[in-house]
């Protein structure tokens, strides 16, 4: 009789097999996992940004929408990216909402397409030495063309605006917004990095190589404990490079060099005279009340300067719309106007509405004298599409009844907003030109200061829109090296330091007065001086670096063989 031999499992043996199938149940679980990194990235960028402003969460939110591409094929990375920046910009453009869901979420949807393309652009640049860095430039160029197409572009919730105040703020002297931009998604590109080294060395694979093939001899049992041996450390020193560059890049921020104080001061009425209607009718059905609640306002500051309970004025800023008539036009307005201007005794910046022609109008910062009345303006560059003007305007109307409330269009400026107020000369900047490099480098370049910036956000009043303008306008001050003042209809009227702190701010949707005791500095910083030269030098990294992908592509096979994400969890 035949004993039948059983078999002995050798040593290791299971562990191998186990080790085996991993790869098939980690491609079948990637999708899933790439899909809600790419939402979590886009909702810790959104957390980032104000009103909640947790600011250090911006790396961290780049970061996952790296790792949730990378590697990918373009067509899977083209939804990833789009999905990432639905996550992002539906909370972060909630504030559009008030004019309705359907303008909020074709915007939001239209925005989305342009982190779609970065993301393909990331993961054909992935497989590059110094990835990190392209796919910050890359971030860069995105938010580049976000800002210009289509209809002049839309460049809200930039990642460098959740920066207002941290330590990433200081290189906007030095390059702009979009040098800020860059530095966070660097630093973001870097910890992804890192995890991606330490992912491979927790599976027991030097990181950037494919795992090693089983051994043919089952290894021996080893101790159940060993010291580190010096190879573990060279392994680890892969991890810890990404990651001290990562804290090294917000440090060095601050060895940006900044202009110091010059030793002038000014003194800045700043009034916020609220409005009576909310949502898509701010301005209420009744003419006159909103030019009544800044020239009675007006007279309450003549009236406190003269009780000496407050300081007199220099200069006072009105916001946008601070009369709902035009001046011009109306001899009412004017004559409320010119008594509440005469009883201050100082220039008044005045926004308003005006007519040009018989169809046209102007969004106009207005100097209006004590003595010789209106004189010098300003009139806006930068009209929001479909809010002050209508793209397509024969299409438009005929599809969507709304688009009608836009009224008579508005015509845009053709000079900076350099405008004589008093002892000094102001910068003049209209609510939705504060997201706009060159609308605000170009005032700052003519030496005005301070800038002041008039805002009517009335028909955004308690959404997230005041928060992240004002986050804005501290970029700015430090970019230009400039006081702020924010004088907005209904709040958040502000001031900004040129070191971009919040001294002083209102609440929304109530009165609010104050003057104002801000720094004159006319010294330029460096990203004043260069403009948009560091945003294209950026763009063009970005663009030799999708040349270079191109011309491995065409000495090599595709880097996106049908199994790349199992090849991808442990290349870094």
């Amino acid at each position: 009789m035949v004993q039948e031999k059983t078999a002995v499992p050798v040593p290791g043996e299971a562990a191998e097999g186990a080790r085996r199938d991993r790869p098939r149940s980690l491609r079948r679980r990637l999708p899933a996992v790439r899909a809600v990194g790419a939402v979590a990235g886009g909702l810790l960028l959104f957390l980032a940004f104000p009103p909640l402003g947790l600011w250090f969460l911006a790396p961290f939110g780049v970061a996952l929408l790296v790792l949730a591409v990378r590697g990918t094929r373009p067509r899977r990375a083209l939804w990833l990216g789009f999905l990432g920046g639905l996550a992002f910009l539906l909370p972060a453009l909630h504030w559009v909402s008030p004019i309705g869901v359907d303008a909020w979420l074709g915007l939001v949807a239209m925005e989305s397409l342009f982190y779609a393309v970065w993301a393909v652009c990331a993961t054909l640049t992935s497989r590059l030495p110094l990835w990190p860095l392209w796919g910050a430039a890359l971030w860069v160029t995105m938010e580049w063309a976000r800002g210009t197409f289509p209809f002049g572009g839309f460049p809200w919730a930039r990642v460098a605006f959740s920066q207002g105040e941290s330590p990433f703020t200081p290189y906007a002297a030095l390059g702009g917004a979009p040098l800020v931009t860059f530095a966070v998604a660097l630093c973001g590109g870097l910890i992804a990095l890192a995890a991606l080294r330490l992912a491979a060395l927790a599976r027991g694979t030097r990181p950037g190589r494919a795992s090693a093939p089983p051994s043919a001899v089952p290894p021996a049992p080893e101790p159940t404990a060993r010291p580190a041996s010096p190879l573990a450390s060279r392994l680890a020193l892969p991890v810890v490079l990404p990651l001290a560059g990562a804290l090294a890049v917000p440090a060095a921020a601050f060895a940006v060099p900044r202009p110091g104080d010059e030793g002038r001061t000014v003194a800045v009425g700043v009034i916020q005279g609220n409005v009576p209607g909310r949502g898509m009718n701010p301005l209420g059905d009744e003419p006159a009340v909103v030019l009544g609640n800044h020239t009675r306002m007006l007279h309450e500051m003549a009236q406190a300067v003269r009780q000496g309970r407050t300081p007199k004025p220099d200069l006072v800023a009105l916001p946008e719309n601070s009369t709902d008539i035009d001046p011009y036009r109306s001899e009412l307005a004017r004559g409320q106007i010119d008594a509440a201007v005469k009883d201050i005794g100082v220039p008044v910046l005045v926004g308003a509405v005006v007519g040009i022609g018989e169809d046209n109008r102007a969004t106009r910062s207005l100097v209006w004298d004590p003595v010789t009345g209106p004189g010098a303006y300003y009139d806006k560059q930068k009209l929001v599409p479909f809010g002050e003007y209508t793209p397509l305007k024969d299409l438009v109307l005929a599809l969507f009844e709304r688009a009608g409330l836009v009224g008579k269009q508005s015509v845009p400026g053709v000079r900076d907003g350099d405008l004589r107020l008093g002892p000094v000369t102001v910068g003049a900047i209209n609510c939705y030109e504060v997201a706009f490099d060159g609308v605000v480098g170009g005032t700052a370049r003519t030496g005005a200061s301070p800038l002041i910036v008039q805002t009517n956000n009335a028909t955004y009043a308690l959404t997230n829109l005041p928060a992240q303008q004002l986050a804005m306008s501290q970029l700015r001050a430090v970019e230009h090296n400039r006081a702020v003042i924010t004088s907005a209809i209904t709040g958040i009227s502000a001031y900004v330091t040129p070191q971009g702190k919040i001294a002083w701010r209102t609440g929304e949707l109530v009165p609010a007065m104050n003057v104002l005791t801000v720094p004159v500095r006319t010294a330029q910083t460096l990203a004043t001086r260069v403009g948009a030269l560091p945003e294209w030098l950026l763009i063009l990294v970005s663009a030799g670096a999708l040349a270079a992908v191109r011309r491995r592509r065409t000495r090599t096979p595709a880097p996106f063989p049908g199994r790349e994400d199992e090849q991808q969890v442990g290349d870094a």
